[in-house]
């Protein structure tokens, strides 16, 4: 039981050299997206971690194998939508990822489940689903 446990630890210790990249490009303020200030406190508490380039990492995500999963989360979340770049994304693929975000806040689908386990704060009721539905509608006549 002593060696399961040992070589438990010895493993653990080692995969922590296994780091992710957590780097993020620079933010140009003028390519990211831009909203009344009610807006963007949800945005930002709520969605800002996964999609944007103001990822806040907190120390959970430099312990592996969390850092991994997290890593990737973010990785994928700024692929689908990144706030970050907003003004540079084309239109037509700006107006289906609204759409999408909108279908996602309204199935409870994002914030995921498991970044609110660790941020309730994010979680979005439906006074901030209304604001955000509001916000994507106006975007959408953009």
């Amino acid at each position: 039981m002593k060696k399961i446990l040992l070589l438990t630890v010895v493993f653990f210790a080692l995969i922590q050299a296994i780091q992710t990249d957590k780097t993020a490009q620079k933010v140009d303020v003028n390519l990211e997206v831009e909203a009344s200030g009610e807006v963007m406190d949800i945005l930002e508490k709520s969605c800002y971690d996964c999609h944007s380039q103001k990822t806040k990492w907190p120390t959970y995500s430099y312990i592996a194998p969390i850092s991994w999963v997290v890593s990737s989360n973010v990785k994928n979340g700024r692929k689908a939508l990144d706030f970050s770049k907003w003004a540079n994304i084309d239109k037509k693929i700006k107006i289906e990822r609204i759409e999408r975000m909108k279908k996602l806040i309204n199935n409870s689908m994002m914030p995921k489940s498991g970044y609110l386990v660790f941020h309730p704060e994010a979680e979005l009721n439906k006074d901030k689903i209304k604001i955000l539905e509001n916000w994507i509608v106006t975007e959408l006549k953009k």
